[in-house]
């Protein structure tokens, strides 16, 4: 088994720290965590292979655009002759899901997504296991594309970034359980981790 992850973003440095760049974000998460190094440039991405929960792993931020995802994930997976419905982990941004909220999926719509939507063209299905990151709803008048390539407040940083650890975890659980065993454990929250942990450190006293 090898596992392809895919984060998605943009990559210019204007665009760090964006809702857009999440994904970009929790390939960092992985890395460090795995001590893997994204140093080398192909397959128009940005790459660094290692063992991740006890398995092979690329880690992958695409330099395409985010519209043009699909180009670099279709090269890795050519490259790597991986099995992309069971060995590509795609990580990418949601506004339908709460600030730091997680949800896995094995197939499904690209949701408007334009990263999800240009892989899935690639592929030619929607039949791979996808990390769906909450960014929170846009605000009422605003553009969604203002949205999403807005920045987030220090606050909110600390929200995402606790998100982003547990996005490595629900990874490393779908590498080393499969992805139902990640989807019963991680899809059922509702709040990020942090604000349980506080909620119940603040029941104790």
């Amino acid at each position: 088994m090898m596992y392809i992850i895919v984060g998605l973003g943009n990559p210019e440095k204007k665009y760090v720290n964006t809702r857009h760049n999440i994904g970009f974000d929790v390939i960092d998460a992985i890395a460090e965590k795995n001590d893997i190094v994204l140093g080398e440039k192909k397959h128009k991405a940005l790459i660094g292979k290692g063992i991740v929960a006890g398995q092979k792993a690329v880690l992958v931020k695409p330099l395409t655009y985010m519209n043009l995802s699909g180009e670099s994930v279709r090269s890795v997976i050519d490259f790597y002759k991986v099995d992309e419905k069971s060995e590509l982990i795609v990580i990418s941004d949601d506004v339908s899901l709460d600030m730091g909220q997680i949800r896995i999926r094995k197939r499904g719509s690209d949701g408007g997504h334009n990263g999800l939507k240009n892989i899935i063209l690639h592929l030619g299905h929607d039949e791979f296991i996808r990390v769906r990151m909450g960014v929170g709803e846009k605000p009422p008048r605003m553009d969604l594309a203002d949205y999403v390539l807005g920045h987030f407040s220090a606050e909110e940083r600390e929200v995402m970034n606790e998100g982003a650890r547990t996005a490595t975890l629900a990874i490393e659980k779908v590498i080393a359980e499969g992805p139902d065993a990640a989807m019963n454990k991680y899809n059922a929250r509702k709040r990020p981790p942090r604000e349980e942990e506080n909620m119940v450190g603040g029941q104790g006293g």
